[in-house]
C-alpha cells in the first residue's frame, strides 16, 4: 500500500490516517476533546486571520512524505496555504502543517500521537501541541529540542508571528460552563 493508492480511497468517519504503509482509524471525538478543539481553532482564527498571519483548519488531512495525518487543529502561515486561483481555500493539502495541535482522546494511543508529531517535526513542522485533557497539561514540540510538559499558568508557545497568548489553565478553563476564560 502506498500513499497515493490510500488518497484514492473514499474519506471515512471518523477519519482514517495512512502511517508506515497501514490504515488506521482516528477515535471518535467525544465532548471534551470537541469543545476544546472548537475553542481553540475559534482563539487562533480570531488571532491570525484577520491579519493574514496564520488560518487554523480543524481536522483537515494533511499528506507529506509517506504518511496521510489528520491533526485535531492545523495551524498553516498565510504564505504557506496552497490557495487555488480564485483564492479559495483548497480542498487537498500535500504539506505539513506549521503547527500540529493533538487532543488526546481516550482511547488513542499517546505513542501514535507523539508519532505524527515528530513526524510532522521532520518534514518541517514548527511546533507542536499534546493536549490530555485528564492531567491537564500540554507537552510541547519544538523542531531540535526535547519536549517540554506546560501546566497551570504558563504561557505558552505559540506560532510566531500569531499575536495569541494562552495557558494550560486559560485552555482547561473553557471545558466548564459557564467558560471562565
Amino acid at each position: 500500500m502506498t500513499l497515493a493508492w490510500f488518497l484514492t480511497l473514499p474519506e471515512t468517519t471518523p477519519a482514517s490516517e495512512f502511517i508506515d504503509g497501514e490504515i488506521l482509524p482516528k477515535p471518535m471525538p467525544k465532548g471534551r476533546h470537541s469543545r476544546l478543539q472548537g475553542a481553540l481553532t475559534s482563539a487562533i482564527n480570531q488571532a491570525a486571520e484577520p491579519g493574514r498571519i496564520a488560518l487554523a483548519l480543524p481536522e483537515l488531512r494533511c499528506s507529506f512524505g509517506t504518511r496521510s495525518i489528520v491533526p485535531d487543529i492545523a495551524v498553516f502561515t498565510w504564505e504557506r496555504i496552497p490557495f487555488t486561483p480564485d483564492q479559495d481555500v483548497p480542498d487537498d493539502f500535500d504539506l505539513p502543517p506549521d503547527w500540529i495541535i493533538k487532543i488526546l482522546s481516550p482511547d488513542q494511543s499517546p505513542i501514535r500521537v507523539i508519532d505524527n508529531l515528530l513526524y510532522g517535526l521532520r518534514f518541517g513542522s514548527r511546533l507542536g501541541w499534546l493536549i490530555s485533557p485528564p492531567e491537564q497539561r500540554i507537552l510541547v514540540f519544538r523542531p531540535g529540542q526535547e519536549a517540554q510538559v506546560w501546566q497551570g499558568d504558563q504561557g505558552l508557545p505559540v506560532l510566531p508571528p500569531i499575536p495569541l497568548a494562552l495557558t494550560p489553565n486559560q485552555i482547561f478553563a473553557w471545558l466548564r460552563f459557564p467558560p471562565q476564560g
